[in-house]
């Protein structure tokens, strides 16, 4: 019959069963039609010239069905054709458009590293002025604290002389008296 490849839908059961009674009653409607239009005229002919005409009619409908059958095909390979373009056409748009959005987000990435890197660079710097200006305060603190150690050693000698030698003088005193 065709040459062509059939789509999947073509081969099933289902199709050709629909198909199969769709023709029949086409075929029934027309052969009825067309035995009551020529009862009159058969009945006048001989029963073996009805048969070679109804076998011809039979014959006729045959190919005009086969014929119909195969332009609907055809209509329907065109048409899965267009929609099979239109559904590559799609995917290439598609493609393009996940392509370029693929190139935003990778310079988005690329920006928000640099900004990143450039922020990370700058709190380095913060954080190494501000841990000199702690590392400068603790030694001034450090200073500041041996220094008032040494006045406290120096009183400690100091009120420790002066008890000594009040002591010395009470003792003195007393002795004298």
């Amino acid at each position: 019959m065709l040459n062509a490849p059939q789509p999947n839908w073509l081969e099933s059961q289902e199709f050709r069963e629909v198909l199969s009674q769709v023709m029949n009653e086409l075929l029934n409607a027309k052969l009825t039609e067309l035995i009551i239009q020529r009862e009159k005229e058969l009945t006048k002919i001989s029963l073996l010239e009805r048969i070679l005409r109804v076998e011809e009619e039979l014959k006729s409908l045959r190919e005009l069905q086969e014929k119909q059958f195969e332009a609907i095909l055809r209509e329907m390979n065109a048409r899965f054709e267009a929609i099979n373009a239109r559904f590559e056409a799609l995917q290439k748009e598609m493609n393009t458009r996940f392509e370029v959005m693929n190139a935003r987000f990778e310079a988005l990435q690329k920006e928000m590293n640099t900004r990143f890197e450039a922020l990370q660079k700058e709190m380095n710097t913060r954080f190494e002025s501000m841990n000199a200006r702690f590392e400068a305060l603790q030694k001034e603190m450090n200073t500041r604290f041996e220094a008032l150690e040494k006045r406290f050693n120096h009183m400690q000698w100091f009120v420790g002389v002066g008890f000594t030698i009040l002591s010395i003088l009470i003792g003195l005193l007393n002795f004298i008296k």
